[in-house]
């Protein structure tokens, strides 16, 4: 049985890692646009609830628009890295943008959050997925891959420390008085930092596997043909999304909620007509386009992972999402939010380095599954916490913590194997749409997540502006630290019981394709 005998540099994989260090400046501090549209910006929860979940929904077409577009680059550079490079000032720019605060009218400000952030997440797109997608093609060695996607996260959690940690005093420092004034001097620093780290991954990078040439139509007719087939993906995000409006909307009657969740349900139901049309055509009467999606929707091993994504997507923003408000009115110790933030995400950090080590000893099944089931534990655990016991809380969530870093070099490792799974299945390696399907699914479950925080305070009745309203609201504060991310921990490790590929399947499915590569380049 052949192996891949490539390793990479450890300046390469330190480079690498330095694009997911950058890419969380955007991500981690997305963890305060809640409270910051809700207590700064001064958005009602609902309406942030509504503008995070349309944007959310809409960086599906694009997300999915892009990995295709990425497969269908060539450069001398490559595929996938140009984007890094073309990308990387638009990111900054928005990243600055989305904490400014402007003078307007409310339905004024409305529209500007609403542009900045489809703004922000389309620049983000452009720069993430083709990173994403990079590490697929950066070495044909599996276990190379585990390693760089450790290298990866160690980055992610690198940046995301800097940035969770120092925001709230810089925002504080910053701001003379103003938490507007210094939401926005701060963002500006962290721009800056974007665009030097995302040069250095450009210019350490390299691609290396060669994808099987394909014959392709036409570039617009591709994008006209991708875009006609993405609802079988798309819809059931809009049936959930509209569920999760009605959730939001107080003034909604039980009819209307009633009709958002057939409406859920219908589009569950269309998506699998959708599919079965899909897969069931004669091979011959495909296009390119939809033999990559017919491969997608095929592809069992990626359909578990997408569950498995929108899972770990809510249950590691939830908490961070929530804990400002449950600092600042549970606690009533908002002054240690940054120290919680640093604390949790030097957990995360060890995580990362940890399931590099662990991942060459133990299957990623295994150790997704010990993340999840651990996790819940741990994070149910602060349910039971008292606002005297601030040490105790701080100790349950750190340990829950280090396993929510666990589930991202997982699951992006995981995900480097369905590609694999899916070249050796189909003879075709869609690098680029697999990973930004699975990016664009990983983004939804952090996209819920936001919104999740968002109704469950709505629900309870709070208004940023009203005490007593506050104080009601505190026992769902309480759930969205403690038990919701239970639940959701208890449900991923349901759907990872079901994922197929162990690390005996995997080298088979390795040794194969060497094989299968030497033969064409013969």
């Amino acid at each position: 049985m052949q192996q891949s005998t490539h390793r990479l540099s450890l300046r390469e994989k330190i480079g690498y890692s330095m694009g997911d260090a950058a890419a969380n400046f955007v991500w981690r501090s997305g963890f305060f646009i809640p409270v910051f549209y809700t207590d700064t910006f001064g958005l009602a929860a609902a309406h942030a609830t509504i503008l995070i979940l349309l944007v959310r929904l809409s960086d599906g077409i694009t997300d999915i628009m892009m990995g295709s577009i990425a497969d269908r680059t060539n450069t001398k550079q490559g595929k996938f890295r140009p984007w890094i490079l073309w990308s990387t000032p638009f990111l900054a720019l928005f990243l600055a943008l989305i904490f400014t605060t402007p003078d307007f009218s409310y339905t004024g400000k409305v529209i500007y959050a609403f542009v900045i952030y489809f703004c922000l997440t389309l620049a983000y797109t452009a720069n993430n997925v083709p990173y994403g997608a990079l590490m697929g093609v950066m070495t044909d060695s599996v276990k190379e891959r585990a390693s760089l996607s450790s290298f990866r996260f160690i980055g992610a959690f690198a940046g995301g420390l800097l940035v969770m940690s120092t925001l709230p005093f810089l925002v504080e420092r910053l701001g003379d008085g103003s938490e507007a004034q210094g939401y926005q001097r701060t963002m500006l620093i962290f721009a800056a930092l974007l665009i030097v780290f995302l040069l250095i991954t450009y210019k350490t990078t390299k691609e290396r596997i060669k994808p099987p040439v394909q014959l392709n139509k036409p570039f617009w007719e591709e994008m006209k043909d991708l875009f006609c087939n993405l609802p079988v993906i798309l819809i059931p995000v809009f049936g959930i999304s509209v569920f999760i409006i009605s959730l939001a909307m107080e003034n909604w009657t039980a009819v209307h909620k009633t009709i958002a969740a057939i409406v859920m349900l219908g589009s569950f139901a269309y998506t699998m007509q959708l599919r079965k049309t899909l897969i069931n055509r004669p091979s011959e009467t495909l296009t390119n386009t939809q033999k990559d999606m017919a491969d997608l929707l095929t592809n069992k091993p990626w359909l578990i992972l997408l569950a498995v994504g929108i899972m770990f997507g809510l249950f590691t923003v939830v908490r961070p999402s929530a804990a400002s408000y449950y600092f600042k009115y549970f606690l009533n110790r908002p002054d240690l939010i940054g120290y919680y933030f640093a604390i949790t995400l030097v957990a995360s950090l060890a995580a990362a380095v940890a399931t590099g080590w662990l991942s060459r000893h133990f299957n990623k099944r295994t150790l997704m599954i010990a993340a999840f089931t651990l996790g819940a534990l741990f994070n149910g655990a602060i349910y039971f916490i008292n606002p005297q016991q601030i040490t105790a809380m701080m100790i349950l969530a750190t340990i829950g913590e280090f396993f929510a870093g666990m589930m991202p070099v997982l699951f992006f490792s995981m995900l480097g194997d369905t590609v694999d799974y899916s070249e050796w299945k189909n003879g075709r390696r869609a690098t680029g749409l697999i990973y930004s399907a699975g990016t664009f699914i990983n983004k939804t479950g952090h996209g819920f997540a936001g919104a999740m925080v968002l109704i469950v305070l709505t629900l309870y009745g709070y208004q940023a502006t009203n005490p007593e309203a506050i104080t009601g609201s505190i026992q769902g504060m309480i759930l969205l630290m403690s038990a919701i991310p239970a639940a959701i921990g208890v449900l991923g490790t349901i759907f990872v019981l079901w994922y197929p590929l162990d690390d005996k399947t995997m080298k088979g499915i390795e040794s194969d394709l060497i094989t299968r590569r030497e033969a064409n380049a013969g």
